[in-house]
């Protein structure tokens, strides 16, 4: 009787209202080694080959030979000994590479060739593959990405969850006279008796300060009243009545009606951000899986789908900083009392049911939400750049086998999270930034690419490369820009619709 019970338990029915919805291209950053293997291999073997004229073939044929990284091992993962092999040999590789590019242009290494035979001794492998792997020796920092097999510029090690101030690409300067005066700034709106919140959303554009960020994105999200006087009120009148949820609903996650999306938050919650330390501790997913059964069981139109899990990490981070000084990325939640963890589990809570008040429709039956945006990147794409499009209908390349992910995860499996943070400044403080504006940021993204996109000729190089964009190493400087980008065609567009309708 109990094998079948639990037989039944794993079984999935389509029929239930609220049941999962398959989602494409769903997956975790391509960092698992056997993926990256088969990555280096495959390109290899593309390289060596010479280039036929053939037709590309469908993303049916491609669909057959690309097995998803999620259907690697559903619950367990292994170590990671085949991982840290590989970083040896590309830590050679790309030692040598970097060497040669010094010695031309900025430093003289005085390294005998000996060393370059074998790992140094002091050379430190960063087991987070979300921070790179990065080499150091007394004179030389070798950054090396696994998403591109060649050297990258000189870089600092940038922390994955850093302080607004560290991560800049080009550095990890102190806090300037500039960001002290925008620091000041914040902290008098936010202490003010009644916040101005169009003036909060003008600063926070271009980026929050770490030390002010939990407060800002609570007022910003409309979590918070913009009165200073019933801030803790409403606090503690929220955080009481979603932990009245627990209490009325979480039980009810073993009844036979909801089996199907308890257990599909059981299986994806270990996949969310799977190498970084904080989301593999057994407290935090559990609090992850009681916010993510919670909003499902009050939101039975669309329930629960793939990618949600994803929206929890950026808010529960950054109201997990509030109360840690160093990197979060390692920080060990037991340390932390049991009312400050309920504080953070309530909060994220409340901000991310805000976030998706806005985009349901994205995960509604059929996801109309993302049908229609992936149909105006298109569209956009095509008056943007047209060589661009143009590339895509020759491989026949559909928008959607690539932007669905882009949509439904909000480009969090394609930039670090410290970046998906710094993102989140700016979508809170535009009208409809998760709705609207993440179309813009989508097409700069992808126009960013553009040269890597045009030297691809075929089918699945293409789809290899935008699904595995090289954005490990990105900081401040990358979305600064890429946002920037984003906003000027959002002027130029978004009120004019029919510049980009042929």
């Amino acid at each position: 009787m109990a094998a079948e019970s639990s037989k039944q338990f794993w079984k999935r029915s389509a029929k239930l209202p609220g049941s999962i919805q398959p989602v494409y291209g769903a997956q975790h950053p391509p960092l698992d080694p056997r993926l990256t293997k088969n990555f280096i291999k495959e390109r290899s073997k593309v390289n060596a080959l010479p280039m036929k004229n053939k037709k590309a073939s469908s993303f049916h044929e491609f669909a057959r030979d690309t097995s998803d990284a999620w259907d690697i091992g559903d619950d367990e993962y292994e170590d990671f000994s085949s991982f840290q092999t590989l970083n040896s040999k590309v830590a050679k590789a790309t030692a040598a590479q970097v060497l040669e590019n010094h010695s031309r242009l900025r430093v003289k290494p005085e390294w005998p060739q000996a060393a370059l035979s074998e790992t140094p001794a002091n050379c430190k492998v960063i087991k987070s593959s979300s921070d790179a792997q990065i080499f150091r020796t007394p004179d030389v920092c070798t950054h090396n990405s696994l998403h591109k097999q060649q050297s990258l510029p000189l870089r600092p090690i940038i922390p994955l969850v850093a302080r607004i101030s560290d991560q800049n690409a080009s550095g990890a300067p102190p806090m300037t006279v500039r960001e002290k005066t925008r620091l000041e700034k914040f902290r008098q709106l936010l202490s003010s008796s009644n916040t101005d919140l169009d003036e909060l959303r003008k600063c926070s554009w271009p980026g929050v300060p770490r030390e002010v960020r939990p407060v800002t994105w609570r007022l910003l999200s409309g979590y918070l009243p913009a009165s200073m006087e019933r801030r803790k009120l409403t606090l503690q009148r929220k955080r009481e009545e979603y932990f009245g949820f627990i209490e009325q609903y979480y039980d009810s996650r073993n009844e036979e009606h909801h089996q199907d999306t308890y257990r599909q938050i059981h299986i994806d919650i270990p996949r969310t951000n799977p190498l970084i330390p904080l989301f593999q501790q057994p407290l935090v997913q559990e609090i992850f899986e009681r916010i993510l059964f919670i909003w499902a069981i009050r939101h039975p139109a669309s329930g629960y789908v793939q990618g949600i899990n994803d929206l929890v990490t950026p808010f529960f981070v950054v109201f997990l900083s509030e109360y840690v000084e160093e990197d979060v990325e390692n920080f060990d939640v037991t340390n932390l009392s049991q009312d400050v963890m309920r504080s953070i589990e309530a909060d994220s809570f409340w901000c991310m049911s805000k976030l998706l008040d806005g985009i349901q429709d994205n995960y509604t039956f059929a996801q109309p939400g993302i049908q229609k945006k992936v149909k105006a990147l298109e569209e956009l794409v095509s008056r943007i750049d047209e060589q661009v499009h143009n590339h895509f209908r020759e491989y026949e390349v559909e928008y959607l086998q690539f932007a669905f992910r882009w949509m439904n995860n909000l480009l969090m499996r394609e930039l670090p999270l410290r970046c998906t943070i710094r993102l989140w400044d700016t979508y809170q403080s535009e009208p409809e930034g998760f709705s609207h504006f993440h179309l813009y940021v989508c097409a700069a993204f992808l126009i960013k690419w553009r040269k890597e996109i045009l030297d691809e000729k075929d089918f699945q190089g293409l789809l290899m490369l935008l699904q595995n964009l090289p954005t490990i190493h990105w900081g401040n400087e990358e979305i600064g820009l890429l946002l920037a980008e984003a906003y000027r065609l959002k002027y130029m567009f978004a009120d004019a619709p029919n510049h980009y309708r042929r």
